[in-house]
């Protein structure tokens, strides 16, 4: 017999669907309930790597985390990765199958995944006693509807409950609510179970009129008002641009433990992948991160990221023409502490050979570091341990470039020359004790008397905010209304509210 479902869609993109998704799984596994995420597709430039070696995106990952299990390819079986703004790397089930454009994708390839995709869910289905399914963007985007395969097509498909979120913050999410229902066909609305508010400032008794009404009007309750939380954004989905959102680089920078602040500048690469790299560094107590996108940003800073990227070709290109590879290039020489990660490490070596990504055949590198790399078309995805700077260390992998290093001193599969680090290991800076080696390092280098502080932990730290996450829909949700749509699905009867979807 299957276990119960739900599908978190919303009104709009970044409405809350993944952080409200991860609310949902905390509250139920803390109520010893079997739980695993879902999200058929998914956009993302911010990936993870499983242990069996896929790629799914990192949202998921931070669901599974929510349920306290393991990520796997099921949980998000097929994933886009934007390599511009015409195409994507199609990832089905953990590995990439190639390039496909948007029209391409809409035009045919999408709606053949979903039979893919509903039996991955009845797998998870078969496993566990319930599943939570996030959506994609908006269920009313009436002109992808007959490709659908992520919101009302999975919906319709397994018969799942729909739950749709609304950004209350962002303004008009009465009106929201009730268009996305009124351009829903009536066999899509009949799943329409009801709404939940998220991100709400204020009294919520000046809300509920507008609640009953909006009853009043589409026959569907609102199954909760969560409200507004700094820092609950974590491991958000867009890579394609620069977000400030996330849990750790909202927060308020704690008071440091030594007499120094450390100042991190990030490179606001295009194509930014995995950016919640430096989450970690920005959890440390008197670490202070921004992304910067301008050479005269880099001055003041003791540490220069430049991170992950879809596009390495393109990213090198765009730090030469903003004259950030000078000023990169000036740090090394004098000895000012410079971490590349993955695609940031690439761009650091001395020339890159790549028919696969942006086919553009030799580039040369900023020849910082004794590295040549050359682009194969099988990616690699996988799940490193090691030490470093007399720490233990874990990773994970996620790239096209394979590297080639000549010299240096080793650093995590990568190297490390003067004060410029480089490797292909996403993740690291969560190992807490390599964390605190290296920003001593950069600390030392920098001249700064900053002291990392002695217990920070990134695991208990994630710990706690998925813990919030379960606190605001235990607290604020209708969670016994919640259980029943998730275990006996949407309510008979629920009226058709015209004009529907066009023909």
């Amino acid at each position: 017999m299957s276990g119960g479902g739900l599908l978190v869609a919303g009104t709009t993109s970044d409405a809350g669907k993944s952080v409200v998704t991860a609310g949902i799984c905390r509250w139920l596994v803390r109520q010893g309930v079997k739980v695993a995420p879902f999200k058929a597709q998914n956009m993302s430039l911010n990936s993870f790597v499983t242990r069996e070696g896929a790629e799914i995106g990192r949202a998921q990952a931070m669901q599974a985390q929510a349920c306290r299990l393991e990520p796997t390819a099921l949980m998000n079986p097929v994933l886009l990765k934007p390599g511009g703004e015409q195409s994507s790397q199609v990832v089905l089930l953990g590995k990439p199958v190639g390039e496909l454009s948007a029209r391409g994708y809409h035009g045919g390839r999408q709606q053949r995944l979903l039979g893919t995709v509903l039996d991955c869910l009845e797998q998870l289905r078969g496993t566990y006693d319930a599943v939570i399914c996030e959506g994609a963007g908006s269920p009313a985007e009436i002109n992808l509807r007959r490709t659908d395969i992520v919101n009302m097509g999975i919906a319709r498909g397994a018969r799942l409950p729909v739950l749709v979120v609304g950004d209350i913050d962002r303004g008009g999410v009465f009106a929201s609510f009730f268009g996305t229902v009124a351009l829903l066909s009536r066999e899509d609305q009949e799943l329409v179970a009801g709404f939940l508010v998220n991100k709400f400032r204020g009294d919520v008794s000046l809300l509920e009129p507008g609640l009953d009404m909006l009853h009043g009007l589409t026959g569907r309750r609102t199954y909760g008002v969560l409200p507004f939380r700094h820092g609950l954004g974590i491991d958000e989905e867009d890579g394609l641009r620069v977000s400030l959102r996330g849990a750790v680089r909202e927060s308020v920078v704690a008071a440091p433990v030594g007499e120094d602040v450390l100042r991190v500048a990030v490179c606001a690469v295009p194509l930014m992948s995995n950016f919640t790299d430096v989450d970690a560094l920005a959890a440390e107590p008197g670490v202070v991160v921004r992304f910067v996108d301008r050479p005269e940003e880099l001055a003041d800073a003791d540490l220069v990221v430049i991170p992950g990227t879809r596009g390495t070709v393109r990213a090198l290109r765009w730090l030469r023409e903003r004259g950030l590879a000078d000023a990169i290039g000036r740090r090394a020489a004098e000895g000012r502490p410079v971490l590349g990660i993955c695609g940031g490490f690439q761009m650091l070596g001395e020339h890159i050979e790549d028919e696969v990504e942006s086919r553009q055949g030799h580039v040369m590198g900023l020849g910082i570091l004794p590295v040549r790399v050359r682009f194969a078309r099988e990616k690699t995805l996988t799940r490193p341990v090691g030490e470093a700077l007399g720490e233990a260390v874990e990773g994970y992998e996620i790239h096209h470039g394979v590297a080639e290093v000549t010299g240096g001193e080793p650093f995590l599969d990568g190297c490390r020359v003067g004060q410029t680090w480089g490797t292909h290991w996403h993740g690291s800076l969560e190992s807490d004790g390599f964390r605190r080696a290296f920003l001593r390092a950069v600390a030392a280098a920098a001249g700064r008397r900053f002291v990392p502080a002695p217990d920070t932990s990134f695991a208990a730290l994630r710990e706690e905010q998925l813990d919030r996450l379960g606190d605001l829909i235990e607290q604020h949700a209708d969670t016994d209304a919640l259980w029943r749509l998730i275990e006996s699905g949407a309510p008979q009867g629920l009226p058709f509210i015209p004009p529907g979807a066009p023909a």
